[in-house]
């Protein structure tokens, strides 16, 4: 698996980018500080999250579009059913989405701020 991807891998596993082993996450919504374990700063300046929030977007406004059309292919459903079904989603997805998006942008941050040394290996990395 390359770093990048295991970044990307353990962004959705919620796990410190800097050691990989322990969690962003103390409780559903609430993060910690710093890693647990390395000491690594999870809470950056105000608006560091933005990214976060375009993650999120992305993948929350094409899964609403796609969807609306597959079920309105496959089923068939009046528009205000739809309305009632995508709206829901909608509120919902991004809500529980939260916690990913922000393990996925502040490991992606860290793959790109933190250049890895030519021969040596990360802190999560097996020999």
């Amino acid at each position: 698996m390359s770093e990048f991807s295991g970044h990307f891998a353990d962004g959705f596993r919620l796990l410190c980018p800097n050691c990989r082993n322990h969690p962003l996450f103390r409780t559903f919504f609430a993060m910690h500080p710093n890693c647990p374990g390395c000491g690594y700063v999870f809470e950056r300046e105000a608006g560091y999250f933005i990214g976060a929030i375009y993650i999120n977007m992305a993948i929350t406004l094409p899964t609403l579009v796609g969807g609306y059309y597959l079920l309105d292919w496959y089923a068939g459903p009046a528009l205000s059913t739809q309305f009632i079904i995508w709206g829901l989603f909608s509120v919902s997805f991004p809500v529980l989405f939260f916690r990913y998006s922000r393990g996925v942008w502040i490991n992606l941050d860290y793959y790109f701020t933190h250049p890895k040394a030519p021969g040596k290996r990360s802190a999560g990395e097996k020999k």
